[in-house]
């Protein structure tokens, strides 16, 4: 997006003032993530236990509210839901003001809880804490590594671009074959797809800030930033949780 490309400015101020701004805008980012991560994780509980029935450990049937949901045409409307939220936020972000984007994104997060509630009634509660606990030790030591780092990621994004392209059609492939070979790959590959993912875009965050920009443009690129970490860790979360998680039937 062209409103975060970094403009000349006259005069660059002192080393320590960028430092110092850089660390809030990135503190900024990761509040914004984080925050985001407890919303969605709470109205995926909540939705859970409101829409299933669950009996010694196993799932035996829907509420009437998981029925509206799970057993009509809606259920595609809150899969689809968040990719509607993602374009709007991605394309439309020069037009909204900066509190608009904030209640989009934490519309986002809501809905994302909505969509993935389906986990809880899947894998057990134990197995779904350990890989989240092993995403985000995953996610931290990638995004402090594409923080760090003075390596330049931009290569390794272009291609871990094409493999998550790649990702979502072998998935799109797989709705219609079914099959738990490609499905292994397809997490497989995607652990190692959203690994790299976090430390280019962490990168790429870092790199876009710039203290010769408004107060706007960096509210609103800092949800943006807080976007992309946040589709990350979901996406790496969910093909690990594909290859470890224990299922609960």
């Amino acid at each position: 997006m062209a409103e975060f490309d970094r403009p000349s400015v006259a005069a660059a101020p002192g080393a320590a003032v960028v430092d110092q701004g850089l660390r809030s805008y990135m503190l900024r980012v990761y509040n914004y993530m984080g925050i985001g991560l407890v919303v969605t994780g709470l109205v995926a509980y909540f939705t859970y236990t409101a829409s299933f029935v669950e009996q010694a450990g196993h799932v035996v049937g829907l509420t009437a509210f998981g029925a509206a949901i799970f057993g009509t045409p809606l259920q595609w409307v809150v899969m689809l839901a968040p990719l509607a939220f993602v374009l709007v936020l991605s394309f439309g972000i020069q037009k909204l003001s900066v509190p608009v984007t904030q209640i989009l994104f934490w519309a986002f997060a809501a809905v994302m809880g909505l969509s993935l509630s389906w986990i809880f009634a899947a894998y057990t509660m134990t197995s779904i804490t350990q890989v989240f606990f092993i995403s985000a030790a995953t996610f931290l030591a990638m995004s402090l590594y594409g923080y760090t780092t003075k390596r330049d990621l931009t290569q390794i994004g272009s291609f871990l671009m094409m493999g998550l392209i790649g990702i979502i059609i072998a998935s799109i492939v797989n709705i219609f074959l079914h099959s738990s070979g490609l499905s292994f790959a397809i997490s497989i590959v995607g652990v190692l797809v959203f690994v790299g993912l976090t430390a280019w875009d962490t990168q790429k965050i870092k790199e876009s800030y710039s203290v010769g920009f408004g107060a706007d443009v960096l509210a609103k690129g800092a949800i943006m930033g807080a976007l992309s970490l946040y589709l990350d860790f979901i996406n790496l979360f969910l093909m690990l949780l594909r290859l470890f998680g224990n299922q609960r039937n």
